[in-house]
């Protein structure tokens, strides 16, 4: 993985991240929207595949956005806000770009994380599945 002078994703490598997580949502038949963004969750490469809902749009970039800035996968915050008290599930879920299901996933590097993918326009299954293709092979 190329990474630029601050640690964070390249934007050759975010490009070949979203044509990986096409290449699979191409292969299962399902029309979606990409986001890779750098570590201050700023977008570097977005794509939206003819079909794909129009919502998507925003969801791929909030779950990108959401991976980075916990350095978590977006799926682990369901068993997280299933056990958390009221006023953090609530505070959460309030907050704008929050997204508390699967489809985003932090990029990672040397245990660093440096930038994230949002996929939103299957199931959960699906987005989660596409965009641990698309960073397989991501080194």
């Amino acid at each position: 993985m190329k990474l630029d002078s601050i640690a964070s994703v390249a934007l050759a490598t975010a490009s070949e991240i979203v044509e990986r997580a096409l290449v699979a949502a191409d292969a299962a038949g399902v029309p979606v929207c990409v986001a890779v963004v750098d570590r201050a969750g700023l977008p570097l490469v977005f794509k939206r595949q003819q079909g794909a809902p129009l919502h998507s749009i925003d969801i791929a970039l909030d779950k990108a956005y959401t991976a980075v800035s916990f350095g978590r996968p977006t799926a682990a915050w369901d068993a997280r806000l299933a056990q958390a008290g009221d006023l953090l599930r609530h505070g959460l879920m309030q907050r704008d770009r929050f997204v508390g299901f699967g489809g985003g996933l932090p990029i990672l590097h040397d245990g660093r994380c440096v930038g994230g993918i949002g996929i939103s326009g299957g199931s959960e299954a699906q987005d989660v599945a596409f965009a641990e293709a698309a960073l397989s092979g991501v080194s």
